[in-house]
């Protein structure tokens, strides 16, 4: 199986993990970790650990984090090593929506470079500035 797992800061993770949820209903192959102000690394990493008992020895791994080189990122990638999963770990820093919500939906369907690629393809595209003066005034914003 391949999982979806998002780390950060913050209730952020959980945050992104529950509007995903709300678009593709219920999963078990979704997880999300966070590293919170009240915590430390290890709080974390016993955390992550926790949910990486769920991985078995063919399963891959999409990790998505806030920010590279973070506590949440390097804790994470530092746990997977230790389990021997980094070969199979596909890792994506600055995540947003679009890019995870891709992940959930098309991991099954493609391999490799092409599911890297359509994921950040989407991710890039979602990041924009929307222009409210460009709109004219009889348009419809919302």
């Amino acid at each position: 199986m391949k999982y979806v797992v998002m780390v950060s800061h913050g209730e952020f993770a959980q945050g992104l993990r529950s509007a995903v949820r709300m678009m593709t209903g219920e999963r078990e192959d979704m997880f999300s970790v966070s590293l919170k102000e009240d915590m430390g690394t290890n709080d974390f990493a016993e955390e992550f650990s926790k949910l990486a008992t769920n991985f078995g020895d063919e399963d891959e791994v999409l990790l998505f984090s806030d920010i590279l080189s973070g506590s949440p990122f390097t804790t994470s990638l530092d746990l997977l090593s230790q389990k021997g999963m980094l070969a199979r770990t596909m890792v994506f820093t600055g995540m947003n929506m679009p890019m995870v919500l891709t992940a959930v939906l098309m991991k099954d369907n493609l391999e490799g470079e092409d599911l890297k690629e359509v994921i950040l393809s989407e991710g890039r595209m979602a990041v924009t500035f929307f222009d409210i003066n460009a709109v004219k005034e009889e348009e419809e914003i919302i």
